[in-house]
């Protein structure tokens, strides 16, 4: 007789990340924005109110997105100034 601790156990299929559905249409959130250079929300946030931030959208809802392509731009020229 076979107890329950004797059985294999059945490996759960691991979850591949998810892609937010703003980046597949080129956009990004601020977390996701944030998360790709590893920066806080609040650092961001005072990016923007220094003007150093990428060019944001902003929904009826108040939250912000940022272009991919803005986005690129932002990196490129973070790269021009180092």
């Amino acid at each position: 007789m076979m107890t329950d601790r004797a059985k294999p156990r059945r490996m759960r299929p691991t979850k591949a990340p998810a892609v937010p559905a703003q980046r597949s249409r080129g956009w990004l959130t601020v977390d996701e924005f944030c998360g790709e250079l590893m920066i806080s929300r609040d650092t961001f946030y005072d990016w923007r109110k220094k003007g150093r931030a990428p060019k944001c959208a902003k929904l009826p809802n108040g939250s912000l997105r940022i272009r991919r392509s803005e986005f690129e731009k932002f990196m490129t020229t973070a790269e021009d100034n180092a």
